[in-house]
């Protein structure tokens, strides 16, 4: 896709108050990362409290992940059309509400409520921010640097998030890890209508629900899907659900493809550079999400450690992922991103491999050095396939190319947890066959062959020589497990960086303006 620049005079550059104002479009970047860390810590001080039933528990930890996946195509439009600063603004309005009310929730419909709008509203947020950085900082070298301190929030979120939720829980009530939001979403109230520039497209064209309610329903059917078979294994449902959401996307298609003025434009697919850096991004998203479920439930359940002090041991992944975005953002001012990316993802397999070298109870230095490894290597995928994104999309339409790329990396997360949480689960349950000791209770051993965490509640209703041996059986097999998804990880990663390079490799060097097309 020709870049509207090409060819003409050199574009402006940014100021002082637009680096200020991406300081403002950090915060909400940083929360929501916050927002979905601080809720695992919580479930079992809200658990005590509300006493949710199973079903009730499953849609209080999903239902924000599901309805911020579902919205971000529609709510991208909808800046586009009625302005992105509005939109949010109007949205950290809702954010901070439903925050509220899901910190003094009095029943756990009432919290289900509350993540449902805090899902939504977070939906609103995370396109307008990004298609706000493609409004403001219209130099190319410079947008790749503002986009990298954007990744920086959701790092530096993820980060802050076990710890501050940590130390909250350790004072105060669960309710108390959402009111989090409330001061940051009051200063961005404060600083947004100032700092931040409204767009909107001067000719949107008209409304279409019709295709908002295709977009939502096929995205949410998937995500469903995939979830389900990540928590239950695969089955009917799983594969009914995917299934439906892949036949009402193709009538989205369709419909978009029909419409003079559709709500997301297809043609940006066509630009080989758009739809690879979607699919590397997804990839990424992916692996990170999958391969960090098994890293928290390692330093937790097999080293034994409290939330708060496996929080302090991601610190290091958080801070290399920091530094690659930095690295990767300066590196693609003079060399080929295809070429940044794709030693990034050959770096990231290293990290996996290290990471699968993890033995029992002794692997604290390679889980720490594999997550520090990959971390690096992940961050010019995400970085650089972001900038390319937002750069391949003309204006008018920043806000729906930035939800598509947002889409993707929540259904690549999606993804990798079912994918790398199944191949985990299979392996755990091989490991654990004839490896529990002779005369456990029934249930016991059902839970214990299951699980890790059924094996660890198992252990602490046994005693003496049985509860050690359980645990520690559970302890090898999910170690087994998860340097297994480490493997798998690797490979994909190492097959992800050929195929970045050969089809990225005509993405020009971001000081020297826009990507050549690739077709």
């Amino acid at each position: 896709m020709p870049h509207p620049q090409t060819g003409l005079a050199a574009p402006p550059r940014a100021g002082v108050r637009e680096w200020t104002g991406l300081a403002v479009l950090s915060l909400p970047t940083m929360l929501l990362t916050m927002d979905l860390t601080v809720l695992h810590l919580a479930v079992p001080h809200l658990s005590a409290d509300l006493r949710p039933s199973a079903a009730q528990l499953l849609w209080i930890t999903d239902v924000y992940g599901f309805l911020i996946a579902g919205f971000l195509i529609t709510m991208g439009a909808l800046g586009d059309r009625i302005g992105r600063r509005r939109l949010l603004l109007t949205g950290a309005v809702v954010f901070a509400a439903a925050s509220i009310l899901a910190a003094y929730a009095p029943t756990a419909a009432t919290l289900i409520a509350a993540r449902a709008v805090l899902g939504v509203a977070g939906a609103t947020l995370m396109p307008s921010t990004l298609a706000l950085i493609r409004t403001m900082f219209q130099d190319p070298a410079q947008r790749s640097a503002a986009i990298g301190v954007w990744m920086a929030g959701f790092m530096v979120g993820g980060a802050i998030g076990p710890l501050a939720g940590g130390a909250l829980l350790e004072h105060f009530w669960w309710g108390s890890v959402f009111l989090l939001a409330v001061p940051v979403m009051g200063l961005l109230l404060v600083l947004g209508p100032v700092l931040l520039p409204e767009y909107r497209a001067s000719d949107p064209g008209p409304a279409d629900p019709l295709s908002a309610l295709l977009s939502l329903t096929a995205v949410l059917a998937v995500v469903y899907g995939i979830k389900d078979a990540a928590a239950h294994g695969p089955g009917w449902t799983a594969a009914l659900a995917v299934a439906a959401g892949l036949a009402v996307g193709a009538v989205f298609v369709r419909r978009q493809r029909t419409l003079e003025r559709p709500m997301v434009d297809l043609g940006l697919f066509a630009d080989r550079s758009f739809s690879t850096s979607i699919g590397v991004m997804t990839l990424g998203s992916c692996l990170m999400m999958g391969i960090n479920l098994f890293v928290a439930q390692y330093l937790q359940m097999v080293l034994d450690m409290s939330p708060f002090r496996a929080g302090l041991w991601t610190l290091p992944m958080v801070g290399t992922m920091l530094v690659g975005t930095v690295l990767a953002t300066v590196a693609a001012r003079r060399i080929r991103p295809a070429f940044v990316m794709g030693a990034g993802l050959a770096v990231a397999a290293v990290g996996f491999a290290v990471l699968a070298s993890a033995d029992g109870a002794a692997g604290l230095t390679a889980v720490v050095a594999g997550t520090a490894v990959f971390a690096v290597g992940l961050a010019p995928a995400s970085a650089l396939g972001t900038d390319i994104v937002v750069g391949a999309a003309p204006p008018e339409r920043a806000g729906a190319a930035s939800a598509l790329s947002e889409t993707g990396n929540e259904l690549g997360g999606a993804l990798g947890i079912a994918v790398l949480g199944s191949i985990g689960a299979a392996v755990y349950r091989t490991s654990m066959e004839g490896a529990l000791p002779p005369g456990l209770p029934a249930g016991a051993a059902q839970d214990a062959g299951a699980t890790i965490g059924g094996a660890v509640a198992a252990s602490e209703l046994l005693t003496g020589p049985q509860a050690a041996a359980v645990l520690q059986a559970a302890q090898e097999a999910f170690a087994d497990s998860m340097r297994t998804a480490a493997v798998a990880g690797a490979v994909a990663l190492a097959v992800g960086s050929v195929l970045a390079v050969a089809l990225l490799r005509r993405v020009r060097p971001t000081a020297h303006g826009a990507a050549e097309p690739a077709v």
